[in-house]
This record gives structure tokens, sequence and C-alpha cells, in this order.
């Protein structure tokens, strides 16, 4: 259904502009009024609801805004779901029904469709929907810029529960799609536990325990389906599965939505749990940089030690960044930084300083770090972060397709193609280990 970060996709097939199933008469009295302003033919206003739209779309092309009365539907959220196997990729999908629920609204949204109205509906309410269906539908499409630019897919492991892994891995996926504007996918693999969907003040929806329990489910429209857009340019797929429902899987399921995360998106920013590396080490195998967040702790020095030394052995073309995290700028540490750095044999790349204020403003406002700390010294150091990261890759790739065309590959920082990114660093940014 609808996808604004991979607009286009159905090749310019000629479609048709508007198409309606609805439940009743008086339903579609409303509609076609309203159509025929917009110039869209009357006759496009069909019967039989959602049931009726499933069965004609599964033998016939989806139109470009596609009404569906959903008040027949004992379960609204499965039927769409139904809907989403056999609807283009590209539809603007508006649903109607009678159920006043602000939580099925929310799940209905995450789904996929564009908007939800309430029945009985003005016809101002649906004159604005159908402007806001064809304002989305008729924005400028994006080029596609993985022929120019390499796929940036990027792990981030806590050394230890509590270092802040998931902060980071949430400011990195913002930043990229918000300031970089590149269309970035955030995959939570803490399917019990995870925050990334809880971060942005999303819902997590279940499409990631979906894919675990069906992997063979998972293809280009199961991702358009299951992921939670954050924004135009942020997706998210996180859970919050039951407690007492283990999850069992072979790793599979993780792999497959990494390989059509990257089909699907420019960026796929991984929040991988420490002991997926002991699990599930293959999901690892594509990962072009790791960044180790970790805390200067005697524990946290040890448990790095040990990642580095794995990622070394199992990962050894991903680019390794180790980033101390919620570092106090006044008062005593655990272990020093020079102390650390002597355990581990390796500078830190980064240091984030702890700022507990900018850290409270951002779950308030249900934001991340890098999103409500804009100017703070940890912002700054994020963007840092990211900034060196995709530089890495791309660097990467460059070195890689020079080598292929047997010519010298450019050296140069690639930091300056960062289009957002780097016109907000402060002219003097925050200093980080060489």
């Amino acid at each position: 259904m609808n996808a604004p970060w991979t607009p286009g996709r159905n090749g310019g097939a000629v479609r048709d502009p508007f198409t309606a199933f609805v439940c009743d008469e008086l339903t579609a009295e409303q509609i076609r009024p309203v159509i025929v302003e917009l110039g869209w033919a009357p006759d496009k206003v069909n019967k039989g609801g959602l049931r009726n739209a499933v069965q004609s779309l599964s033998v016939s092309a989806s139109p470009q805004i596609l009404f569906v009365d959903l008040s027949e539907s004992g379960d609204p959220l499965n039927d769409i779901n139904s809907l989403a196997e056999v609807c283009e990729p590209g539809t603007v999908v508006i649903a109607a029904g009678q159920v006043n629920d602000v939580r099925l609204y929310r799940d209905l949204v995450a789904s996929g469709i564009q908007d939800y109205l309430l029945k009985p509906f003005s016809a101002d309410q649906l004159r604005e929907a159908f402007a806001h269906a064809q304002t989305v539908f008729n924005a400028p499409k994006h080029v596609d810029a993985s022929t120019e630019r390499p796929h940036v897919m990027a792990a981030v492991i806590g050394a230890r529960g509590g270092a802040g892994a998931s902060t980071i891995a949430t400011s990195i996926a913002w930043l990229l799609g918000d300031k970089a504007q590149r269309s970035t996918a955030l995959l939570d693999l803490d399917v019990h536990f995870g925050t990334g969907a809880l971060t942005l003040d999303l819902e997590p929806g279940r499409g990631l325990t979906d894919a675990i329990e069906n992997p063979s489910r998972i293809d280009g429209l199961f991702i358009e389906r299951a992921m939670v857009k954050a924004n135009e340019k942020l997706a998210v797929l996180s859970a919050e599965a039951p407690i007492n429902q283990p999850m069992m899987t072979d790793g599979a399921a993780y792999f497959q939505l990494q390989e059509e995360m990257r089909t699907a998106f420019e960026c796929t920013v991984i929040d991988l749990p420490r002991n997926m590396l002991v699990q599930h080490p293959h999901l690892m195998s594509d990962v072009q940089a790791t960044i180790v967040a970790t805390e200067l702790t005697l524990a946290s020095a040890r448990d790095v030690i040990r990642i580095l030394s794995w990622l070394k052995s199992n990962a050894p073309q991903s680019k390794v960044l180790v980033v101390a995290n919620k570092v106090p700028t006044a008062g005593s540490v655990e272990i020093s930084r020079k102390d650390f750095e002597t355990s581990i044999e390796r500078k830190l790349d980064y240091i984030v300083p702890l700022d507990t204020k900018v850290a409270t403003q951002a779950a308030k406002l249900g934001k991340t770090l890098a999103e409500a700390g804009k100017g703070s010294k940890a912002a700054t150091v994020l963007i840092e972060v990211t900034n060196r990261l995709v530089a890495t890759v791309e660097e990467a790739a460059a070195a890689a397709a020079a080598a292929t065309n047997g010519k010298a590959g450019g050296k140069s920082s690639l930091l300056g193609k960062l289009s957002g990114i780097t016109a907000m660093l402060p002219k003097k940014t925050g200093k980080k280990a060489a």
C-alpha cells in the first residue's frame, strides 16, 4: 500500500485514479458527488466492502487511490493486512468504519493506510481526505539513490545492558533519515524488550513477531506493511512480544528482513542485542560498520575486549567504532579513559557526554536524543558518529569500485556528500580520540 519512502515502484503502469468498495448505499451516495467534483468516474464506487476489494484487486490492477469500507469487518486490522497482500505498492488507501477506537486507528495507519474516517462522515471530510491522498500520490518522486550511493548497513551493539546502544541506534537512524535525507530502516532485534518504537513514541505493531513466526511471508510487500513510519524517511520494525512467549527462530527471518530492507531502503540501522552475536552470528555478514556502545566500567571493558575479538574473527569486513556513552563531564568514573583504552588496547573513537536534562526531555517528548538535544554536546557527537559511519561505507565502496575498474581509488573524504548532517555541525566540534 502507500509507502512514501519508495514511491513509483509499480514501474509507471497505467492505473485507475480512484476505486471505492463500500458496504451500503448511503456511503456510496455520499462518495459519488464528491468524486465527480474531482473528475473521477462515479461507477468506480462498488458494493461489497473490504471482502470484495480483496477479491477484485487479486485479479486486477490497484488504483492510485483506494477507498475501503470496514463496517462489515470483524477483524479490521487482519483484513487490511489481507488487502495489503493483493494491493500494489504505491496505492494510497483510505479506510472508513464505525469503530471509534484510537488504538485501532493507530494500528491501521501503522499497517499502511493513509487515513481512517469514522462513519458517518461529511462531504468536507471526504474532500479533505481525497485531497491529502492526491498530494501523497502526486508528491515529487525521489530518484532511487541506491545506484549512486551504496546501501549503508550498520549495527549498534551494547557492551552491557544500560550502555545506551538503543539511544545511539535511534539517534543515528533519525539523523540518516531527517538530516541526510536517506530512506532509513531501524530494525530493533530485542523482540521482548525493544525500545526502538517507544523512543519515537510509536506503537510497535506485530510486524517483527509475524516475521519470526512466518518467515516465508517476508517480501517487499510485507516490509511495506509491517514497518511503522516515524516520518517520511524513517521506518521502524520493533516489537513488544509477551514475555511468556519465547520467539523460537534459527535467525533466518532476521536475515531475510535485512535483505528486504537493503532493497527497500538506502540505510539500515540494526539495534543488535549482544546475545545475538552468539545465537545468530550470520546477522553480521553484511554489516559494513559496527558501533560498540560502552560505559567506562570494569565489566564493560572486559566485554568490549570480548566483542572486539569476536568481530575481528567473525565480521572482519565491518569497520568498528567504539563509543563511550553517558560519560559524566564532571566527577569520577569507575575507570578513567586512559585506563579503559589501555585495557581494550585501542583508542575510544567517540565520547558521548552524559546529559540528563536532554535525555529526560527526549523521553518526555517521544523524540530521539539527537532530535531533542539539538545543539547539545551529546547531539553533536552523535552527528559526528553518523558522518563517520556513512563516510566509512562510501569510501570502502569507492575503493572497491576503483579496484574493480583497475584505477587508483580516490581517498578524499566523502563527508561533504551528507547534505544536512554536516551543515548541522558547529564550527568547533567536541573532541574525540584519534
